[in-house]
């Protein structure tokens, strides 16, 4: 039973701002259409605001450089009176080392609050640790589309967090924006490399590797709870905003699970509308 009073439908839909690599073409698609199937079942609506930083090539070095203006994307989707901030971009984060998410999440909302818009910040790679752990997932298998040595960052970090990866696959695709042509149905023919004791199978470690369309038949081929990058990033957004998944068509996770957490719910204006608890 919920014990607070939720964001309240309006006219004005809840604006969602977007951190977005320059190469990256799927999170506009994915989290969107997310959040869209949602608005067919309850009654809040969205709308999405993106600033974008550079990065074509999937290295070391240009992972930093585009963490180095996030700082700046940060300030242009404070223009537009957000109400919470997604980062997107997962190995990036993590390239960083450990906790490098909590950093990052608390840089931009200092930026955030310099700029009078003070709106939660959620990292994609944040997401997926928050998520799994929310799932009481401490095994799990990974498929990214990274070379080995990035995959490798992703598994420590994960480990760091207190999430074993047991089995992970490299895709080896250094070119961000091949990785965005990457065809999602090949996925499922990895996953029989996954053993079948897992907790989950994170089926997309990377917001720009399309996964959506076979998120559901993964989960339905394997039994097995599947979470990728995007569908992380969307529950987690949809807790921080005090909303219940209620997304149906793409797999069990954004169904909803039972989680009771403090939450605090603001208008797009800033006004708060309530503190409380919530089970999502």
């Amino acid at each position: 039973m919920n014990n607070a009073r939720f964001h309240t439908p309006s006219a004005d839909p809840i604006r969602i701002g977007m951190i977005v690599p320059s190469s990256n073409v799927t999170m506009e698609k994915e989290v969107p259409l997310l959040f869209k199937a949602r608005e067919s079942a309850l009654p809040e609506t969205f709308s999405f605001h993106s600033s974008r930083v550079r990065m074509k090539h999937v290295s070391p070095e240009e992972l930093l450089a585009m963490n180095a203006q996030a700082d700046r994307a940060a300030l242009e989707l404070a223009d537009a009176s957000i109400d919470v901030a997604l980062y997107a971009c997962l190995v990036a984060i993590m390239a960083e080392g450990p906790g490098a998410h909590r950093r990052s999440e608390a840089r931009i909302k200092s930026s955030l609050e310099e700029a009078g818009n003070p709106a939660p910040v959620i990292t994609s790679a944040g997401a997926l640790v928050d998520t799994l752990q929310d799932l009481n997932a401490g095994r799990v298998g990974l498929i990214a589309p990274y070379l080995p040595a990035l995959t490798g960052k992703v598994c420590h970090y994960l480990g760091e967090e207190g999430i074993e990866v047991v089995s992970a696959q490299s895709l080896s695709v250094a070119d961000n924006e091949a990785v965005g042509r990457l065809n999602p149905v090949n996925l499922l023919g990895l996953l029989d490399n996954i053993p079948h004791d897992v907790d989950a199978i994170v089926l997309s470690a990377c917001v720009q590797m399309p996964s959506l369309a076979v998120l559901a038949e993964a989960e339905k081929q394997t039994g097995i709870r599947i979470v990728t990058a995007a569908s992380a990033t969307v529950f987690q957004t949809l807790k921080r905003l005090g909303l219940e998944p209620g997304i149906r068509g793409y797999g069990s996770l954004l169904k909803g699970i039972h989680i009771e957490q403090p939450v605090i719910i603001y208008t797009s204006r800033r006004e708060v509308l309530c503190i409380g608890l919530r089970k999502s």
